[in-house]
């Protein structure tokens, strides 16, 4: 028996009728060629940069386009339907018809219970969140993540269609740019389409997302790092030699007097400062920060032999610290021999030197607990610190206003989706429902 997403009858009717083959294959140019001509790129080329399987994804979007193209002369699924619909079942032949009318949208994905529903908010229209049962997609799809995809009404529930397209952050911007150019709309105008228009302007969502994956497959975009003051990281290693008859204890005295070293026994040290705003330069990196003892943790200073090295995470610490160092101890120490290393290659030292094996290993399940005991402080925290996306207010100064409450529900959306992003884990298990419920947004995390 032919299930609901069988369309090999409908295919073969199409490669049958000569007139209807080619409007399909004009659709399908229209959704694919652009992308493909600006990169110089043919499909086999697509198919080899980003997968079979996303052919087939882009396919359907043209697919499901063409479904619902009314030509002089009619629309492929009223004839199909017309001509061999009795040879289709009841539930296949309301499949077609209501995928022929349901247009595609961008819609942000909450509630996912996996392997059974999620719930999906239109991000272009007013219409209310619905709620579709889907088996496969639930799977993979996180909290806040934002696809395209076309929801279709099937008796008492909804569900979605083959072609389902993720996108990321940037190609959200992209696709709205090219939306606003395409109905001609100011960059202030509420971005709000009508059904006809989102039938319309259908190819525009494949061409956002394949410009953005192809790109991304091209030139894959390296991680930015930087520190909490804003600085590149280069890890720098400053290795003091001790003057002629100096001993670890006369320097040990000395950086003991230094109020931003904190000892951590008799020959370790702790650079702290008092803890600044997260976000550095807002490049949209990954910040390295260490907290500890309410400040930051900006480097480390220990006495090995007849050196004391000194390790910190960029040039503008290095420079601090060998001034510190300098007025601290004076002509105790010789000038420093200085070691950098980029983040690639501190990756490459520890792949080479392997996995560090230890007998007193924490166990698995008190890893988690105090992984997910860091996070809830960290969080907590980070309610009362100034975030540079919410115009370098903390959240909480930030949601008294009405402008700043969107911004501060953008926000948690996003560390959230980030998040769930890790796969498996007490990071990606971690539940900020408090944090909503905290800053008074319960009703807004649906």
């Amino acid at each position: 028996m032919a299930e609901r997403n069988d369309i090999s009858g409908l295919l073969a009717f199409i490669g049958r009728e000569g007139d209807w083959r080619e409007r399909l294959q004009d659709v399908l140019a229209e959704h694919l060629m652009p992308a493909l001509e600006e990169f110089e790129i043919d499909h086999d080329g697509l198919a080899d940069l980003l997968g079979e399987q996303w052919s087939g994804v882009l396919w359907g979007c043209g697919f499901e386009d063409f479904l619902g193209q009314r030509y002089d002369d009619g629309n492929i699924v009223d004839l199909y339907l017309k001509r061999r619909g009795w040879k289709e079942t009841a539930l296949n032949r309301a499949y077609f018809a209501a995928l022929r009318d349901a247009p595609v949208s961008l819609y942000e994905v909450s509630d996912v219970r996996p392997g059974a529903s999620m719930v999906l908010r239109d991000l272009l229209s007013e219409a209310p969140p619905v709620t579709v049962r889907e088996k496969s997609a639930t799977r993979t799809l996180k909290q806040w993540d934002r696809i395209a995809v076309r929801v279709v009404p099937e008796r008492d529930h909804h569900v979605i269609s083959g072609a389902l397209l993720p996108f990321r952050a940037e190609a959200v911007d992209f696709l709205f740019a090219g939306l606003r150019d395409a109905l001609k709309l100011k960059k202030r105008d509420v971005l709000r389409l009508s059904r006809d228009q989102l039938m319309g302007c259908a190819p525009i969502f494949t061409s956002a997302w394949l410009f953005i994956e192809i790109d991304r497959a091209l030139t894959p975009a390296q991680p930015q790092f930087t520190n909490s003051d804003g600085d590149d990281v280069l890890f720098h290693d400053l290795r003091f030699p001790l003057a002629s008859g100096v001993t670890q204890k006369t320097i040990a005295q000395r950086l003991d007097q230094v109020k931003d070293f904190l000892p951590e026994g008799p020959k370790f040290w702790n650079w702290l400062a008092v803890r600044k705003a997260r976000g550095g330069k807002g490049s949209g990196g990954i910040m390295l920060d260490t907290q500890m003892e309410g400040g930051t943790v900006l480097g480390s200073l220990e006495l090995k032999g007849k050196t004391l090295l000194v390790t910190v995470n960029s040039a503008g610490r290095a420079a601090k610290v060998e001034s510190l160092i300098s007025a601290a101890v004076g002509d105790l120490l010789r000038s420093p021999l200085t070691t950098i290393r980029t983040v690639e290659q501190m990756r490459a030292e520890q792949r080479r030197d392997g996995p560090r094996e230890t007998a007193d290993e924490i166990p698995p399940e008190i890893a988690r607990q105090l992984m997910r005991d860091h996070l809830d402080k960290h969080y907590r925290e980070t309610l009362d610190a100034p975030i540079p996306a919410l115009g370098c207010k903390s959240p909480r100064q930030a949601v008294r206003t009405a402008g700043g409450r969107e911004k501060v529900i953008g926000w948690l959306k996003h560390i959230e989706n980030r998040s769930a992003g890790h796969g498996e884990g007490p990071i990606a298990e971690y539940d900020f429902s408090w944090m909503w419920a905290e800053l008074g947004l319960e009703s807004y995390r649906r």
